[in-house]
């Protein structure tokens, strides 16, 4: 692998893979298409690279499974081990979907992954998330590490990332989302997301909906795969100081809200599953230094100051059902008014995740960001509202209307929460 780049190569480096990204969006006519014989085609030809990583624990579900990738990634890390990650999608730069052995992709090294790619797919159809898997796999395989922890980008049995071979399998919690692609009931939609269960490799999976449990405990069992459940073959639970893993007492998880104790479990449930002991101890700096914006994270720059003195900004990119329950739940918990800022994609269901929410907020704004991919209308958030929802239009607007001291909860869509990052970053 290269070295760092000077300032003016690496400037070059960005501009060479904005560049390979676009050309790669040309190559095939749907943004998803879930298949594997592209991919497959494709990393045969790159020498197979999915098949020369450290161990892999391998990320499925609907919501947590980012969260589920940063506590493997801090727990590991903490115990010394050097650690790859690959998840999706990115929230401001496109580098924070790859990270070797602990450091995020630098544009010099995507740059030169991305070229060995088209080198290789000859422009052949392949679709930009299979040609960025494979890209991370190529790298993956060329950087040493220990472990390599590999989020699902959309179901499972037929995600792009399901070519590897890995050495625990992980599902988070499943609701309703992608519909279209994955299955109208949960039942079929637990059935893509076990598709991930490999023969003999163990699963690991925290409480489910009675139908899903049966669904993944089912296909597991097809696979003579052991399933790992909490609350039968481990346990996690919160704590007045913190949690309990199994026997174990650990301090509060560094991400915010009680669905994280479930997340952390599954983290350390999949690490113990896939052979690796690690200490007390870095258990516990591990689950303090974790970190995954967008989820529940607390705000503090030029879009907190803009608000009233004594206010609270918060952002999370919960975006289907049971996202919003869970943050059903943190309102509940908070317990004091918080007004909402919404935000969400074209596709996603807007009204039941309203229905959700809005009983426990004191005020809700309807916004979408210039810059917000596929944003859906403002009109149609109030439409979808029943018109309880005022127009911000946009998140400053929004903010500028709220004069009085309260705590601020933007959600509805990790796009809008990209967009939100920024903003916070700018200057007022």
């Amino acid at each position: 692998m290269s070295g760092t780049p000077a300032h003016g190569d690496a400037v070059s480096s960005r501009i060479k893979v904005s560049a390979a990204l676009e050309r790669l969006h040309n190559l095939y006519p749907k943004l998803i298409d879930l298949k594997l014989d592209r991919l497959v085609r494709l990393l045969a030809d790159l020498g197979n690279p999915e098949r020369h990583l450290p161990p892999v624990i391998h990320v499925a579900g609907t919501n947590g499974k980012g969260s589920v990738c940063a506590f493997i990634r801090a727990v590991a890390e903490a115990a010394g081990l050097k650690v790859h990650v690959y998840t999706s999608p990115h929230l401001v730069r496109f580098n924070e979907r790859i990270r070797l052995a602990g450091k995020l992709v630098t544009d010099e090294q995507l740059a030169e992954a991305l070229d060995a790619i088209e080198a290789v797919n000859k422009g052949n159809q392949i679709t930009v998330f299979e040609a960025i898997t494979a890209a991370a796999f190529w790298l993956f395989a060329r950087v040493p590490a220990d472990l390599c922890v590999v989020e699902v980008g959309l179901g499972g049995r037929l995600d792009a990332t399901n070519v590897v071979t890995p050495a625990a399998c992980a599902i988070t919690a499943i609701s309703l989302d992608h519909q279209d692609f994955l299955g109208a009931t949960l039942e079929i939609i637990a059935n893509e997301k076990a598709g991930i269960i490999k023969p003999g490799i163990p699963v690991i999976t925290g409480f489910q909906p009675p139908e899903v449990l049966a669904s993944i405990a089912a296909i597991a069992a097809e696979n003579h795969a052991p399933c790992l459940r909490r609350g039968h073959e481990w346990t996690a639970e919160p704590t007045p100081t913190g949690m309990m893993f199994d026997n174990l007492t650990l301090p509060r998880p560094a991400l915010a809200g009680a669905h994280q104790v479930e997340n952390a479990g599954i983290a350390l449930a999949s690490l113990c599953a896939a052979g690796f002991t690690i200490p007390p101890e870095a258990i516990a700096t591990g689950l303090r230094n974790a970190e995954w914006p967008a989820r529940l994270q607390r705000l503090r720059g030029s879009l907190a100051t803009a608000l009233p003195l004594g206010s609270e900004l918060w952002l999370d990119g919960a975006h289907n059902p049971g996202g919003a329950e869970t943050l059903a739940t943190q309102l509940q918990e908070w317990g004091t008014p918080t007004t909402l800022i919404l935000g969400m994609k074209q596709s996603k269901d807007v009204s039941e995740f309203i229905r959700i929410v809005s009983p426990h907020a004191a005020k809700l704004y309807a916004v979408a960001e210039p810059e917000q991919h596929l944003a859906l209308p403002v009109e149609k958030i109030i439409e979808a509202s029943g018109g309880i929802a005022t127009p911000g239009p946009d998140v400053r607007g929004a903010l500028a209307q709220i004069t009085a001291p309260t705590r601020v909860l933007i959600c509805g869509s990790l796009y809008l929460a990209g967009e939100v990052l920024k903003l916070d970053e700018a200057p007022a």
